[in-house]
């Protein structure tokens, strides 16, 4: 396993116990934004920003982390830069339910190789599920990080969508969509590593979603080899690498993008319709 692999690997691992530890007293406010923010997320963060200081010192590694965005810059001028790798880090992704005490919360840290997604790893501590991307495979372990840990492959699926398919999108969505079918049902989790990871592993036939760099890099090169993409609601276009026209100052994707595999996207599309 490569030094960037097992560095993420322990960041999500030791982020996960700080996430069990703190749960019950994690001391939830809300930031400007209106999203939420605890405990937990500022110390898996400053978790993160200690254990890849080597990598940063180098010069080759830029890390963006949501916490701490306000150092990192604007997208068009950190991806002028010519920095191959970047880091991307959502400590606590979900965080809404995380301080309600529900499980569909995660640690999340990507890895993006010349712009493109690389390696990442999402873990669910209370689930005590991992998904993660070593540059070349992907994996999804249960019980991971001991001795009953279970490893498969993830491969490539393309979910025949019917009556018992799930869609699952973020929660602003329904003020911008209204979905069209009776079949292939619409399921809100409020949080993005549930949307991307899960359909990887036939848990629902895609997402839609409109979301930050820092959700989407730690799932991104896991969806990619479960055969999975996003593509742009608007012009159906794949989102293949980082670029600065696709993201709002605040580091947010500008378009809805759809995650699933390239037969179901037109067919998911055409069950959208705008508000």
């Amino acid at each position: 396993m490569s030094q960037e692999m097992d560095v993420m690997l322990s960041i999500v691992r030791d982020g996960g116990r700080i996430a069990l530890r703190l749960i019950d007293d994690c001391h939830p406010e809300l930031k400007s934004d209106a999203s939420v923010v605890t405990r937990a997320d500022m110390a898996v963060s400053a978790l993160a920003q200690e254990r890849l200081r080597p990598f940063l010192k180098a010069g080759s590694h830029i890390l963006i982390d949501e916490e701490t965005v306000a150092r990192t810059g604007k997208p068009a001028d950190v991806l002028a830069r010519d920095v191959p790798f970047i880091w991307a880090i959502d400590p606590i992704d979900g965080t809404r339910p995380y301080a309600n005490n529900m499980p569909q919360y995660a640690v999340s840290l990507g890895l993006m190789k010349d712009k493109k997604p690389w390696m990442g790893a999402v873990y669910f501590p209370t689930m005590r599920e991992l998904f993660y991307c070593d540059g070349k495979d992907a994996w999804f372990v249960t019980e991971p990080f001991g001795f009953r840990a279970r490893r498969r492959r993830i491969v490539p699926v393309d979910a025949v969508l019917s009556s018992r398919s799930v869609f699952i999108a973020t929660d602003e969505v329904v003020e911008k969509f209204a979905w069209r079918s009776q079949d292939c049902r619409l399921m809100i989790f409020a949080s993005a590593v549930s949307e991307f990871c899960w359909p990887a592993i036939g848990r629902g036939c895609g997402s839609l979603s409109r979301v930050f760099v820092w959700d989407i890099a730690g799932s991104w090169p896991i969806a990619l080899q479960a055969g999975l993409r996003f593509r742009s609601v608007q012009t159906g276009l794949p989102l293949d690498k980082l670029e600065p026209g696709i993201f709002d100052e605040a580091w947010r994707l500008k378009d809805h993008y759809i995650l699933s595999s390239d037969r179901n996207f037109p067919l998911l599309r055409d069950k959208l319709k705008a508000i």
